[in-house]
């Protein structure tokens, strides 16, 4: 009887230490420092598996303290709601479009502006990584989050169903923009008229004649079949779609220095990948719209500078009129910098 109580006592204590080990470990792998960060498009497109490389970069150099939660697809929220949830700490980051980020910071609808940024890629890096880009970044701060970096996400053409052959064919035609006074403004300088449309009901509008064309980029065009209810397309690249990297202060702060470090270089690091990938996706998008029949035409470099002295200055103006004098400081900083970096 004493030899079982023993042997029974002894492996109790074998399935304890067995139970208690793996428990044990587990709490030594469970990072320090977690943040989930939500964003808007599929898992399929660019930033989504930028954003996974950054997290596995993060992790990686951290030993596994710092962990990036990637949520896509708005299943934190739309981007509202993903903003406000950052800036409040109910998620501690977002990556949102700059022009979604207007309603709350005026300043950065610089980014709106059309041809702001040159057609050349490594001259555009060049202005984000200039004074400009680091005072659209530090403007966040007083809204109550801390913006880490800006990544590109596309570039802006035109589609309708009536001719784009040249800058006296806008007047008169009516194109969807996003609700955003300064793209009204880039169109009206060109005698086109321009009206805030839900992107959910874009495409009715355009089958319907609601609207005459629209602007987004390539990949966006093809992937909502635009060119099923459009005729022409002008691949004029006149308004970039960049994206803002954005954390909670508080979370922000508890990380150890280092470590903040560690995950701003794996953003940088990943970026070019990023605007690779999504150049690579605009052509794909370029040769669908292609064979689906609609006419194309790639605007040449002089044609993009015509468009872009045509609507700059009321462009500018309807920034200014919403940004006041932060916007102003941004838009002498630019006008600097753009003759610094080149075309």
């Amino acid at each position: 009887m004493r030899r079982f109580t023993v042997l029974k006592l002894a492996s109790l204590m074998l399935v304890s230490f067995v139970t208690v080990m793996p428990q044990q470990g587990l709490a030594q792998a469970k990072a320090k420092f977690t943040a989930r960060i939500g964003h808007l498009e599929a898992p399929i497109q660019p930033r989504h598996q930028g954003l996974l490389k950054v997290a596995q970069l993060v992790k990686d150099r951290t030993s596994g303290d710092v962990e990036l939660q990637i949520f896509d697809s708005s299943k934190l929220g739309n981007a509202r709601q993903m903003n406000e949830g950052t800036q409040m700490g109910n998620i501690e980051g977002t990556v949102s479009p700059a022009a979604f980020l207007g309603g709350f910071n005026p300043a950065v609808s610089i980014l709106d502006i059309p041809y702001l940024y040159p057609s050349s890629r490594a001259a555009s890096q060049k202005l984000r990584d200039s004074p400009l880009g680091k005072a659209i970044l530090d403007s966040f701060s007083s809204r109550g989050l801390v913006a880490l970096t800006i990544w590109p996400n596309g570039r802006k053409s035109m589609t309708s169903n009536k001719p784009l052959a040249n800058l006296d064919a806008y007047k008169g035609q009516k194109f969807r923009v996003m609700d955003s006074k300064i793209l009204q403004e880039q169109f009206a300088a060109v005698g086109a008229s321009a009206v805030s449309i839900a992107f959910g009901e874009l495409y009715t509008a355009l089958q319907t004649g609601v609207v005459d064309g629209q602007e987004n980029p390539l990949d966006t065009i093809a992937t909502m079949k635009y060119f099923e209810v459009q005729k022409n397309l002008v691949v004029t690249e006149h308004g970039v779609m960049e994206d803002i990297v954005l954390f909670n202060p508080g979370w922000w702060k508890s990380l150890p220095s280092n470590y903040q470090q560690v995950i701003a270089r794996a953003f940088d690091e990943v970026r070019p990948e990023v605007e690779k990938n999504k150049e690579a996706a605009q052509q794909v998008a370029l040769e669908t719209i292609r064979k689906a029949g609609v006419q194309v035409r790639i605007a040449d470099e002089a044609e993009r500078q015509r468009l872009g002295q045509a609507m700059y200055a009321r462009a500018k103006a309807a920034y200014l009129d919403r940004a006041a004098a932060e916007g102003q400081k941004l838009i002498a900083l630019y006008e600097t910098e753009i003759k610094k970096v080149g075309n």
